[in-house]
């Protein structure tokens, strides 16, 4: 009789625990009753029906933080990058989160990869490297009425990474060094370029200058030769005597020169003399 009293006493004990629930803040618990959804248990105290309720699952109302997978994406250009994400979530409805759903949580993360690929895949790789706020907002804005269907909010999708992979990290560099050689060598040609034309300017220039300096000693010249003329008139002697003094000086010059060994003098030497004191004086 004791045995039974004990052993209902701890029935009673174990019956009354079970009915008493206390959930946490932040949390909220689904129960059901023979199978079926009962009620949801808010933050505090709560009494269920031991036996015949029972605590199917356990919420977190709190946001949940996503983290996507790193996948591999091609673009519209056909070249492959990887990029991965985070989703933060938070539940709104508990009843659609669980029933509505298999895994909510597992169900967004692929809904985000799979919208992700989609999204990207419409861009060039330019565009899907340099657009990541755009990418971003699309993203959001394609999953968030599903998410609703789930009871669920996506309060923000944030592209973690996304960048070439290796193989075309290696065609992307080998690109660009081909393109700074085409630019250097651009770079050369338009240089020697332009150093050609600047010398053809400069020869050309001094070719003008010469030509105008010897017109300019062309007419210096006649206008020496005819002021000569005009001063000697018809007289014989002043001519002489200019052609004579250009003649000793000329060989005065000659004598003085470094290179002159042997300085020959003319054998018309005495005619030119006369010419400079007159015949009859030699």
């Amino acid at each position: 009789m004791e045995v039974f009293i004990i052993a209902l006493l701890v029935f009673a004990i174990v019956t009354l625990l079970k009915g008493v629930r206390i959930v946490p803040q932040g949390e909220e618990w689904i129960v059901e009753r023979l199978g079926k959804y009962h009620g949801t248990l808010n933050a505090g105290l709560s009494i269920i029906i031991p036996y015949l309720d029972r605590i199917a699952y356990k919420l977190v109302t709190k946001d949940i933080i996503l983290d996507v997978q790193e996948q591999e994406v091609i673009t519209k250009d056909n070249a492959v990058i990887l990029t991965n994400a985070i989703a933060f979530i938070k539940v709104t409805d508990p009843i659609k989160a669980v029933y509505g759903v298999t895994d909510f949580a597992e169900a967004i993360r692929n809904m985000i990869m799979t919208t992700l690929r989609s999204i990207i895949g419409e861009m060039n790789l330019d565009e899907a490297l340099s657009n990541r706020d755009k990418i971003k907002a699309r993203l959001r804005e394609s999953i968030a009425d599903e998410a609703i269907d789930w009871g669920l909010t996506v309060k923000s999708v944030e592209i973690q990474d996304i960048k070439p992979s290796e193989s075309m990290q290696r065609a992307m560099e080998a690109q660009a060094s081909a393109e700074r050689e085409r630019k250097a060598m651009v770079t050369k040609a338009e240089g020697n370029k332009q150093a050609t034309i600047l010398n053809a300017e400069a020869q050309m220039e001094s070719a003008r200058l010469q030509a105008e300096a010897q017109v300019t000693l062309a007419e210096a010249s006649a206008e020496a030769i005819k002021r000569v003329a005009a001063a000697i008139g018809q007289e014989e002697a002043p001519m002489r005597y200019l052609l004579g003094e250009k003649y000793i000086a000329a060989m005065g010059n000659l004598a003085k020169s470094d290179n002159a060994k042997t300085v020959l003098i003319p054998a018309d030497i005495q005619d030119a003399l006369r010419g400079l004191v007159g015949r009859g004086k030699l």
